[in-house]
């Protein structure tokens, strides 16, 4: 029995939709012939032909030393607390996708949030002191939307304190500050190559590795604890990158630039013609350099006719499918909201936040007529 295909009505209704995102795919037939490769080849997985490849190009296009690549983002952020030892208490925002947190649970370890900056949305430097124990091993910003932390006043506090640093960079892919790659900052950054983000391998993740030795504790971890096929030397997990993602990671590294300078593009027309409209603020840069557009998120304040769930709601209705990036805080959820740092007392901008912050869509194959259309429905109140 083979499954039917959408009717043209149905089909029609889905392409009619906004969806806050869409996958930037290059053309089909020009992944066929890595796709033939790999069917020659037989070769799967385990770091093949295109997975070393696509590492040693990936780090090129980045300005990064070394990286592990992932079948995810979240087994990268798993494993980097593996590798380097993560235990008691790290102190990491709660203005994030779960997964930032939930790879501290996975590895036994205890969240402890402090609030954000109001600009930035990125983890306050300044509150981070103040939430230091002798349990505290590292600190886990996220470069939320793309724009950097903070990173030399966090890695001041870190040094102070003998503190680790891990970056969740999910959102970060190519954004540069004055001093080249921000991925490059802390002992480790995790990229995700998830379908949702600005650079996708339909699924993938990547370690930033400051030296060969740290990459090669790694790939052990990520390779069940392999050195060969008689040598065990940690307890490790599956996360490897398969070579059909890989491929399309080489793919899409053509592609990239393109996609980059339409997002941009995009960001810039959002921004002009929200520029007058009452009550609607459009998030800031945080000073990077090179920008990667991941998102658009505007803020609805308090002079906005509605409310910034009303207008949530209104997108819905008109088949628009903005996001509410993050809401609910990762702090509200159950697993969460039973540790003291998770009252809305200690975290009063991310409340806030999270209560004001609608993420517009943008993607590269976005056109004019549908930012215009987005826009009129923020504009008619």
């Amino acid at each position: 029995m083979t499954a039917s295909l959408p009717s043209e009505s149905v089909r029609a209704l889905l392409e009619d939709r906004i969806y806050v995102t869409q996958p930037h795919l290059p053309p089909l037939d020009e992944f066929l012939p890595y796709l033939q490769q790999i069917w020659n080849s037989r070769v799967l997985t385990n770091g093949g032909p295109f997975h070393q490849q696509f590492e040693r190009e990936l780090c090129e296009y980045l300005g990064v030393p070394y990286l592990s690549l992932f079948a995810n983002g979240t087994l990268a952020l798993v494993t980097a607390l593996q590798a380097l030892r993560i235990t008691g208490e790290v102190i990491t925002t709660p203005y994030s996708f779960v997964a930032t947190a939930h790879s501290l649970l996975w590895n036994g370890v205890k969240p402890v949030f402090v609030d954000i900056d109001p600009h930035t949305m990125n983890l306050d430097p300044a509150k981070i002191e103040a939430a230091i124990t002798p349990q505290t091993t590292a600190i886990m910003p996220v470069h939320c939307y793309g724009h950097p932390c903070d990173v030399d006043a966090i890695q001041k506090i870190a040094d102070n304190y003998n503190l680790r640093v891990i970056y969740d960079a999910a959102h970060a892919f190519g954004v540069r500050n004055e001093s080249g790659s921000i991925l490059k900052h802390g002992d480790l950054s995790i990229l995700s190559l998830h379908a949702t983000k600005v650079f996708n391998t339909f699924e993938g993740g990547a370690i930033i590795c400051p030296d060969a030795k740290t990459k090669q504790r790694i790939d052990h971890l990520k390779n069940f604890g392999f050195v060969d096929e008689v040598t065990v030397v940690a307890a490790g997990i599956n996360g490897k990158m398969s070579e059909i993602n890989a491929a399309f990671g080489l793919l899409q590294l053509q592609h990239i630039d393109e996609a980059l300078e339409r997002r941009k593009a995009i960001d810039a027309r959002y921004r002009e013609l929200l520029r007058n409209i009452p009550g609607i603020r459009c998030q800031a840069d945080a000073g990077e350099t090179t920008a990667n557009y991941a998102y658009f998120p505007i803020h609805v304040e308090a002079d906005y006719p509605i409310s910034r769930d009303a207008l949530f709601d209104k997108f819905r209705e008109q088949g628009i499918f903005a996001r509410r990036y993050f809401y609910p805080l990762i702090s509200d959820f159950p697993m969460y909201r039973g540790l003291p740092s998770a009252s809305r007392h200690n975290l009063p901008i991310a409340s806030e936040a999270a209560l004001k912050v609608l993420c517009l869509p943008i993607y590269p194959a976005l056109t004019e007529e549908q930012v215009q259309r987005v826009v009129s429905i923020i504009a008619e109140h």
